[in-house]
């Protein structure tokens, strides 16, 4: 499972090796905090998309500069060992810019992921397609956002807590 999580220098040499064998190379990439079905979906239909499918993974640093200070839930290397599990992943790898072009003009997928927040005309789309790639887009599921995920354990711990206070006061 650790053997799937690569360097991006790595990965590059890979690709080459990929290409080489006509094997459609598929990249997906974001925070992945708090897995949930929504990124399952997401993972899957991503590899339905080709044969090798990369994840790359934003670092700790990066996802507090454009998501929060309190984020991630869950430190990159968790985070890259959850992904590394996943039988639809077949690579990981760590990236520390908030953006994903510099390493998929690096990578050059013949097809990158991305969810339907962001559509076809999202901010990877010239770097892919300049590298010959194509943008697919997957529907996202309803109701499934990390963000969503952590305001219901939010909720969740809140109520527990109460709920232990007042049995305690009743003597329990």
């Amino acid at each position: 499972m650790r053997d799937k999580i690569r360097s991006l220098d790595e990965l590059v040499k890979i690709r080459e090796v990929l290409q080489k064998e006509r094997k459609k190379v598929v990249t997906i990439n974001g925070s992945f905090d708090v897995l949930h079905l929504g990124h399952i979906r997401m993972l899957g239909e991503a590899k339905a998309q080709g044969d090798t499918l990369i994840v790359g993974l934003n670092s700790d640093r990066s996802i507090k500069e454009y998501k929060s200070l309190f984020r991630p839930v869950n430190n990159q290397d968790n985070r890259a060992e959850f992904m590394a599990a996943l039988e639809c992943v077949d690579y990981v790898f760590i990236f520390d810019e908030t953006v994903p072009m510099p390493f998929l003009a690096k990578l050059r997928p013949d097809i990158h992921v991305n969810g339907s927040e962001y559509g076809k005309d999202c901010i990877e789309r010239e770097t892919v397609e300049k590298n010959g790639g194509e943008i697919y887009v997957v529907k996202l599921v309803d109701g499934f956002s990390t963000t969503e995920m952590i305001r219901k354990m939010t909720e969740i711990a809140e109520k527990e807590k109460e709920f232990r206070r007042d049995k305690s006061q009743m003597g329990e």
